[in-house]
């Protein structure tokens, strides 16, 4: 406890970082306050309906998702997600377009223009889901709700989610550019974080204090388990030659350290936003085998969604990993600088041994990290309440674990670069990258 306290002391006298914790916080509660703020021309008073609308099911992961924002009928109701959207639909549009492969080749500056390109698709994204929520709202509200005429509400609600999601992904940039960790990861997990007191309140009134006792040791458990699989590596050894003082050429021993789980949370929030594709066709169709499809697909704890999911999460690991961890990079690094892989040739060998590997350890990678996914459907099944089973394991608890250690990782660099001690004895966190 006492090296905590003094851990935290060293925090603040480093006034960049100090100043960094504190813009972070100043753009959160930004966020958080806008959450709270009704669309105009709707009666706050008249949401009990929607609120049961998000209680459950697919839309009760987005509404969490987004602080409760949707459940309130907020001027940030989509939230962050169409901004995800916009980015696995760029992601996936690189690996075909030549375009987009050269803008990715091009450093800085490309990277620059896909950014205003992913900022566009996210307007349009918007556009095509704003329609979509405010039709939602009309079914799922009363008449008296609605205070201003149908006409001026579509066109003025429209504007507003639009603007409201294009502000969002603003203080999402600013907290990466001016404040600490990724802005948009932790934009999603500060909406996570909002509902899970409301969540165990509603838990301990509803069961026994032994079963309460019994899922925090598994939520634990999950936790644990989770943590693991974002700091685990598997090390390749790897051999330097180096000439010494004496002139002659000796042998050093270093490891390559690969991730089992290179992608971070990434392919669980694509695969998220993915799952929420029939939340948007629900209110643009009143189609018998539409509203099937989406019925299906919306049942949280269903087979058919939960099979779907960690397919997909599975897919986007291979995905992801592959468009991050460029192999023939690291081969043609290791050459450069006269490393090599004991028994294998520099080169094309060395890319091919390298990519062999990672083929083989993101399989379980991947498997595990959509086990862990899907484990609220079971414990939902098992009679915890859907809000409080997301903490079980899945998107959730998988993004709030690859957040706070990215976070970490990044302040306690500013921690080791001042010569103070890390957050942890060995003075580092070895959780990789997890956001955007």
């Amino acid at each position: 406890m006492k090296n905590f306290i003094e851990t935290l002391k060293n925090i603040w006298k480093i006034e960049e970082l100090r100043n960094r914790i504190l813009t972070t916080l100043g753009f959160l509660l930004i966020y958080r306050l806008g959450s709270f703020v009704a669309l105009p021309g709707i009666d706050p008073q008249q949401l009990s309906a929607l609120e049961n609308q998000t209680a459950d099911g697919l839309l009760g992961l987005l509404n969490m998702f987004t602080g409760g924002a949707f459940s309130q009928a907020s001027i940030m109701a989509l939230g962050i997600m169409p901004y995800i959207s916009a980015s696995i639909v760029i992601q996936l549009m690189t690996m075909a377009v030549p375009y987009l492969q050269k803008l990715q080749k091009d450093g800085e500056s490309g990277r620059t223009k896909i950014s205003q390109i992913t900022r566009y698709l996210t307007v349009l994204i918007t556009c095509f889901q704003a329609p979509g929520y405010i039709a939602n709202l009309q079914a799922t509200l009363p008449p008296e709700a609605f205070l201003l005429s149908s006409g001026s509400f579509w066109f003025s609600s429209i504007v507003i989610l639009v603007t409201g999601t294009m502000f969002a992904m603003w203080l999402g940039e600013k907290i990466t550019d001016r404040g600490v960790g990724n802005g948009i990861s932790i934009l999603i997990m500060v909406g996570i974080i909002a509902v899970l007191p409301q969540s165990f309140v509603f838990e301990v009134g509803r069961v026994k204090p032994l079963i309460i006792l019994v899922e925090l040791v598994i939520m634990m458990v999950v936790i644990l388990a989770s943590v693991l699989l974002v700091q685990g590596v598997r090390r390749i050894p790897i051999q330097y030659a180096k000439r010494g003082a004496s002139g002659q050429i000796a042998a050093a021993r270093q490891y390559l350290p690969l991730k089992v789980n290179a992608a971070g949370v990434m392919p669980i929030i694509f695969a998220q936003a993915i799952m929420f594709i029939p939340i948007t066709f629900a209110g643009l169709s009143d189609s018998e085998g539409v509203q099937s499809f989406v019925a299906a697909f919306s049942d949280f704890s269903g087979f058919w969604y939960n099979f779907v999911f960690g397919l997909l999460i599975i897919l986007f690991t291979y995905f992801y990993t592959a468009i991050t961890v460029n192999t023939n990079q690291m081969a043609d690094d290791l050459k450069r600088n006269g490393g090599f892989v004991p028994g294998v040739k520099p080169g094309k060998d060395t890319a091919g041994f390298l990519d062999g590997i990672m083929s083989r350890i993101v399989l379980p990678g991947s498997v595990f990290l959509a086990f862990i996914a899907i484990l609220p459907a079971f414990a939902m099944n098992a009679g915890v309440n859907q809000s409080f089973a997301q903490f079980f394991g899945g998107t959730s608890l998988l993004i709030m674990v690859g957040v706070v250690l990215d976070t970490l990782q990044q302040i306690e660099g500013y921690l080791l670069n001042r010569h103070y001690d890390g957050l942890m004895k060995s003075g580092r966190l070895s959780g990789g990258r997890s956001g955007m």
